[in-house]
């Protein structure tokens, strides 16, 4: 057994650890275009970041470059780079994930293995003395990749380190549930970009998404050298081999989910949810949707998925000492 604020501690840990590694990876991504792409192409891609994320640029007057001034457009990379990565104002900044995670374990760290502590506290050391000045003189792109290795590198310490008892299908459960909502916001900024005719200079840049999700080799090995929408999307949303993919990902979730233990509030319905996700994402997609409908289903699953999240909370952590879920 596990106390409640134990378990929501360890799921939120996940969930925090997975989206800090994510915009990582976004990041680490989109300052490689800023060395030689075409300024529209720059643009589509901070619009696809900040768009996943459902925020908007900082400031009043910030607005995304419209113009092939590159020294502008390199300033206005370098304010967005900050926001997103060292702004403590935004709750999905680097750093505040980086926080938060470290915060929920240092709470569970009767939980955890030492390792894993050790681990994540260093990660936020070495994140917490830089700054973006810092870290813009040289290769801005190598900061984001040795901070998404050293989540990495949690993530490998705590596969054989930590004890496999309810608290590590929290944290899993937390990983895979965030995993699978991050996949489907990503998805969807992509495809709304895409119908608002912001393809920028490669056809909507579905060869840069497939490197975000470290997908362009299995791509790849399964459709060879030649781009389609249609099999990305297939790739990123369907195949269960795929360690990234939106199907892989719900069915990490139900299975974290199913493992654990009953809880006092509405586990069966969030079982049940969890199983519906995975049913609707297994397999190839019927028929050849278009983009539109393609968008309209990926909706519905993200409304699954939050319904997912609510339903964990309410089985776990906010239920009334009657049995009964807190409303």
């Amino acid at each position: 057994m596990i106390l409640s604020r134990n378990a929501e501690d360890l799921y939120w840990m996940g969930r925090y650890l997975e989206r800090t590694e994510h915009l990582c990876r976004l990041l680490s991504c989109q300052v490689e275009t800023l060395v030689d792409r075409p300024v529209r192409e720059i643009n589509f891609g901070w619009r696809r970041i900040y768009d996943s994320l459902h925020r908007r640029p900082p400031g009043p007057e910030l607005a995304f470059a419209t113009s092939e001034d590159d020294d502008y457009t390199l300033a206005d990379s370098f304010t967005l780079a900050d926001d997103l990565t060292f702004e403590s104002a935004n709750p999905d900044s680097i750093r505040n994930g980086l926080a938060c995670a470290r915060e929920n374990a240092r709470q569970v760290r009767h939980r955890i293995s030492s390792e894993m502590w050790t681990c994540l506290n260093a990660a936020w050391l070495r994140f917490s003395a830089r700054t973006i000045d810092d870290i813009w003189k040289t290769a801005p792109e190598a900061f984001y990749v040795a901070v998404a290795r050293d989540l990495d590198t949690f993530s490998g310490v705590a596969q054989t380190t930590m004890y496999r008892d309810e608290g590590w299908r929290f944290l899993q459960l937390g990983r895979f549930a965030e995993r699978a909502q991050l996949m489907i916001a990503l998805l969807l900024a992509q495809l709304a970009l895409v119908r608002e005719g912001r393809e920028g200079a490669v056809g909507g840049d579905w060869p840069g998404l497939l490197r975000i999700c470290q997908a362009l080799d299995a791509y790849a090995r399964c459709h060879g050298a030649e781009i389609s929408a249609d099999r990305v999307l297939d790739l990123l949303v369907t195949d269960v081999l795929l360690p990234r993919s939106l199907c892989r990902a719900v069915e990490m979730a139900s299975g974290a989910l199913n493992a654990a233990a009953l809880g006092p509030g509405p586990t069966a319905e969030a079982r049940q949810t969890a199983h519906d996700l995975a049913q609707a994402t297994r397999g190839r997609w019927s028929g050849r949707p278009s983009l539109d409908e393609r968008a309209d289903r990926l909706r519905r699953l993200q409304q699954k998925c939050r319904t997912l999240h609510d339903l964990v909370l309410a089985a776990y952590v906010g239920y009334r000492v009657d049995g009964a879920p807190a409303r």
